[in-house]
C-alpha cells in the first residue's frame, strides 16, 4: 500500500510554520512507551456517538512496505523503518462553528498518515473529501535528551528557518483553557509513585526545566497551509494556536499518566493498540459524543 501523499509537493506552499519545544520530566525511553499509551488512551476518550477516531491501518514500515515520500531524515540520519498508522478523524460535532458554516458535515474527516521512527516521527493530516490540495497539517517531531536548547535539530532549511517561531511550552505553568483542565492531569498536583518522581514545583517561574532529571524534550515543527481566500491567514494562525493547545494538555497527561505504562514494554503497546483498535470501531457508532471540541473557538 502506497499513501496518496506527497509531502514535496506540499513543502512548495507558502505556509505558516511554528516549532514548539516541550521539555518534559523523564528519559526519551520512558515517552517512547508514554506516548503511544496516552495515544490510545485519549483516543478511547474522544471516541463515541458517531466522532472519535477510526484506525485503519498499524502495520511497520520499512524501504518496500508504506515507503515515505520524502525520506525521513532529522539530526543528521535517515530514518528507514518503523511503525506506520493511517487513522481517520471523524469531527463533524467537534469542529468550531464558524469551521461548519465552510465545510458540509459529511466532509469533517481528517485523515492521519503518521511514519513514527522512533526517536523521529512525521505526521501528515489532509481533508481529501473537501479541501483536497487547499489544506494540510505536517507534524515532523524529534525527542532528544536535552533541555530544548538545540537550535535546529529537524534541519530546517531556507525559508523554513527564516520563518519558523520557536515557542517553549512549560507543562507545569502555562495557562490551559478552562474545558481543558483537569486535576487527575496537572503534574503540579501528580507524580509517578512508580517512577519515583515528585510533582513539578508550580512557582510560575519555568525553573524546573533546567534543573529536572531526568529530563528531554519534544521538539515538534508544523506546517499549515489552509488556502481560503480572506481567511488563509487567520485559519492558518488558528490551527497553531489550537496545535499548542492540544500538545499542552496531551503532554500533561503523559506526564500525569506515568504510573499506567511505567514498565511496559513495546510488545505491551502493540497489543495494547490491537485491543483499542476493535475497542475503538465499537465505540464510535454507539452513545452520545465523548470528550472535548479538537478545536475550540477560544484560545
Amino acid at each position: 500500500m502506497k499513501p496518496n501523499v506527497q509531502m514535496s509537493k506540499m513543502q512548495v506552499q507558502s505556509h505558516s510554520i511554528r516549532e514548539f519545544r516541550i521539555v518534559l520530566p523523564m528519559t526519551v525511553e520512558e515517552y517512547q512507551i508514554g506516548q503511544l499509551w496516552s495515544v490510545a488512551q485519549s483516543s478511547k476518550n474522544e471516541t463515541g456517538g458517531g466522532e472519535g477516531v477510526e484506525v485503519l491501518v498499524n502495520q511497520p514500515f520499512d524501504t518496500e512496505n508504506f515507503v515515505p515520500s520524502p525520506k525521513l531524515q532529522a539530526n543528521g540520519r535517515y530514518y528507514i523503518s518503523g511503525q506506520f498508522t493511517h487513522k481517520i478523524y471523524h469531527l463533524a460535532e467537534k469542529a468550531p462553528g464558524f469551521v461548519k458554516l465552510m465545510v458540509p458535515k459529511g466532509a469533517m474527516k481528517i485523515h492521519e498518515l503518521s511514519w513514527n521512527a522512533y526517536p523521529y516521527s512525521r505526521t501528515i493530516l489532509t481533508n481529501p473529501d473537501y479541501m483536497k490540495e487547499k489544506f494540510y497539517i505536517i507534524i515532523e517531531s524529534f525527542h532528544a535528551s536535552d533541555r530544548g536548547d538545540s537550535q535546529n535539530i529537524l534541519g530546517l532549511e531556507s525559508r523554513d528557518l527564516a520563518h519558523r517561531q520557536v515557542v517553549y511550552i512549560d507543562i507545569a505553568n502555562d495557562k490551559l483553557t478552562s474545558g481543558d483542565y483537569d486535576a487527575e492531569s496537572d503534574p503540579c498536583l501528580v507524580g509517578s509513585t512508580k517512577a519515583k518522581r515528585p510533582p513539578l514545583p508550580n512557582d510560575h517561574t519555568g525553573q524546573w526545566m533546567q534543573e529536572v532529571n531526568p529530563v528531554m524534550c519534544c521538539y515538534k515543527v508544523v506546517k499549515v497551509w489552509f488556502k481560503w481566500f480572506g481567511l488563509q491567514k487567520r485559519m492558518e494562525n488558528f490551527i497553531l494556536s489550537q496545535e499548542r493547545r492540544l500538545f499542552l494538555a496531551f503532554h500533561r497527561q503523559v506526564v500525569c499518566w506515568q504510573d499506567n505504562y511505567y514498565g511496559l514494554t513495546m510488545d505491551d503497546i502493540r497489543r495494547i493498540e490491537e485491543e483499542v483498535s476493535r475497542e475503538l470501531e465499537q465505540q464510535r457508532t454507539v452513545g452520545p459524543v465523548r470528550g472535548k471540541a479538537i478545536f475550540e473557538e477560544t484560545v
